[in-house]
């Protein structure tokens, strides 16, 4: 079965199910396949500190987001998503837990939000759905509103270099978006979009080791200071 994009007036999008009506499906399918402790190493990865602002571009129905707010509640939190159901799922998961959570409409090649305004910016399995000129896009959304120094970190599903058993792990890896999903290319995409030291820093497995997945990181490199400081700086 293959997925279905929902055409919003301007732009089309893959909803977090795949199909807009099996949504509320989402969360139990992506519990019994393994995701919430797949989830919570990407977020242990991260390494957030108080006072941090954190970002998860296509958050869906913002389960990561609330588990990041769970662990860190002393850290500013937004999602963002183009599909208005997945978000108002993702406001009433977080009114049940009585905790605040920002959720934003909108796509994450053309962010709402100004240059430098988060430590921490998460994708996860979102990466694979886009196409190569979103995917270019879309790095370079996050290069500008991370603070120097930030880091996003990405969790998606192995490409095709990664070792996958059985029929679902290899329905997933036959999908032209997984082919294209390539460690190497996202790699290379990242050091394109102006990140420092791009690098595949773990590789998992979900539905008990059947499905790989891959866990990436990228800073926002600090601006190098300029000549005429480094020569006062010395001088000093």
């Amino acid at each position: 079965m293959g997925l279905t994009p929902v055409v919003e007036p301007r732009r089309t999008y893959i909803p977090a199910a795949g199909h807009a009506v099996t949504l509320p499906l989402y969360d139990p399918l992506v519990k019994l396949l393994g995701g919430d402790p797949t989830r919570r190493i990407l977020v242990e990865q991260a390494a957030i500190q108080p006072g941090h602002r954190v970002l998860e571009i296509g958050c869906g129905t913002g389960s990561l987001v609330l588990l990041v707010k769970r662990l860190h509640p002393d850290v500013d939190v937004v999602g963002l998503d183009p599909d208005p159901k997945a978000l108002a799922r993702g406001r009433r998961k977080t009114e049940r837990a009585g905790v605040s959570i920002q959720f934003d409409q909108g796509f994450a090649d053309e962010m709402p939000y100004p240059e430098g305004s988060f430590d921490r910016v998460f994708s996860s399995f979102m990466f694979h759905h886009l196409r190569r000129n979103e995917m270019e896009e879309t790095l370079r959304e996050v290069r500008r509103v991370l603070k120097p120094g930030g880091f996003l970190h990405m969790l998606d599903f192995g490409g095709p270099e990664s070792r996958a058993e059985g029929f679902l792990a290899r329905l997933l890896h036959s999908s032209q978006q997984l082919r294209d999903n390539s460690q190497e290319r996202i790699l290379t995409l990242m050091s394109q979009a102006g990140f420092a030291g791009p690098r595949k820093i773990s590789q998992g497995a979900m539905l008990f080791g059947r499905i790989r997945v891959s866990y990436y990181r990228a800073e926002a490199a600090r601006k190098p200071r300029s000549l005429s400081t480094v020569r006062s700086s010395g001088a000093a």
